[in-house]
């Protein structure tokens, strides 16, 4: 497909909504993702260090 404008490269021939939405939709995955394995890496680490300094308080000292 030919465009003679950058008009008409942005409308897509009619499939604007489709094409952009799906370009926008993607981005945003794409720029979650990492963003929610970073959160649900904290919160393990965060988990992990609560229990091994409870697991250390339960620990007899001589």
């Amino acid at each position: 497909m030919q465009w003679n404008s950058a008009r008409e490269f942005f409308l897509m021939g009619g499939y604007a909504f489709y094409v952009w939405g799906s370009v926008g939709a993607c981005a945003l995955a794409m720029l979650a993702e990492p963003w929610l394995i970073r959160r649900q890496r904290q919160a393990i680490e965060r988990a992990l260090r609560a229990s091994l300094d409870a697991a250390a308080d339960e620990v007899p000292r001589p």
